[in-house]
């Protein structure tokens, strides 16, 4: 083998490391992620950059109310009556593609994938309820400094006094009057987690660790 061809295998092996590596990193231990949504306002406001933490997920966290993560959007943002289960008020996911190489693009690569951002309200076994523009947790009335005033109403949803089922989370956006969220398509599965945010590094007035 002449010298040139082995530099170029050489060359060929370190960069399908080097893919290789970035991709597990990405998938299971961080990635920085970007704000396109008001739905978290004035907690992120559009274009902020913010690291996410996939150990988490990748090592079964259990989930705490007040978290702030990013999930997989449902198929169905607005539930309708007909289509509510009020017993299983579970976010559907009708998108699951069917080839080993659609799988990867979409999962692996996130491609065509849609995600949003927002806080945990309700862990299972919660009961949440939505009333007179007040957020209740097992009947007890949750504070929330950081709606900053805001009122929550029902959105539309129907989702306003369930309990969280197994293996689900119940979430709102900070921006309680522009965010659709659990109000309107219900729980998200675990399952559909991808992260926590813990840190934010732009804007550099705003860098530093996320509570």
């Amino acid at each position: 083998m002449s010298p040139k061809v082995k530099n170029v295998i050489e060359w060929c092996y370190c960069i399908v490391i080097a893919i290789t590596l970035a991709i597990l990193v990405r998938c299971f231990v961080g990635t920085p992620t970007v704000v396109k949504q008001i739905s978290m306002q004035p907690t992120f406001v559009e274009n902020q950059r913010l690291l996410l933490n996939r150990i988490d997920t990748t090592f079964n966290h259990k989930w705490k109310r007040g978290e702030i993560i990013t999930f997989e959007a449902p198929s169905t943002s607005m539930v309708s009556l007909e289509d509510a289960d009020f017993n299983n008020p579970v976010a559907k996911y009708e998108n699951n593609p069917k080839s080993l190489f659609g799988k990867f693009t979409y999962y692996v690569l996130e491609i065509g994938k849609t995600s949003y951002i927002k806080r945990i309200i309700g862990v299972p076994g919660d009961r949440i309820q939505i009333a007179d523009g007040k957020v209740y947790v097992n009947d007890k009335e949750l504070k929330e400094e950081y709606v900053h005033g805001q009122e929550t109403d029902d959105m539309g949803g129907l989702f306003t006094d369930i309990t969280v089922p197994d293996g689900t989370v119940f979430v709102m956006g900070d921006n309680r009057n522009h965010s659709t969220d659990s109000r309107c398509f219900g729980c998200v599965p675990m399952d559909k987690i991808e992260g926590k945010v813990v840190f934010r590094f732009w804007p550099f007035n705003k860098f530093g660790k996320i509570d």
